[in-house]
């Protein structure tokens, strides 16, 4: 994908903003008891916010599986970021398949809910190193 400077940066703008949109969906799905759907937030939260940094840093990835392997890549082995960072990243793309996929087993409060304040320490983090010059 071939961006002009202005281009990149209004992408940038809006995934962290997706981002910081999607995890505020958060809070009244907990409080209903979804847990699949909170899951599925709190990924796509951190997802909207590691985008943000790859197109940042002008990396392109096709797929879920293709960011992951960038970030890991370029920021967690390069100590960028922590590894616990990447560890948690991974962690959250599992759980949103498990609650996405499969039929035969539902998440629970106790898997999701520890993620939650994770995953928003997280995107903080991580939007530090998006608005970094």
């Amino acid at each position: 994908m071939s961006l002009t400077e202005e281009e990149r940066k209004d992408i940038v703008k809006y995934r962290v903003e997706k981002a910081e949109t999607t995890f505020n969906h958060i809070q009244i799905n907990i409080e209903a008891g979804y847990w699949e759907i909170v899951a599925n937030r709190l990924y796509y939260a951190a997802y909207y916010m590691v985008s943000a940094l790859l197109i940042k840093n002008k990396f392109e990835a096709k797929s879920h599986d293709g960011i992951i392997r960038l970030f890991g890549q370029h920021f967690v082995a390069t100590s960028k970021v922590k590894k616990a960072d990447g560890a948690l990243y991974s962690r959250l793309f599992s759980l949103r398949l498990k609650g996405d996929y499969n039929d035969n087993y539902n998440l629970t409060e106790e898997e999701v809910l520890p993620r939650v304040q994770e995953t928003a320490m997280f995107i903080e983090r991580i939007k530090i190193l998006v608005f970094q010059d």
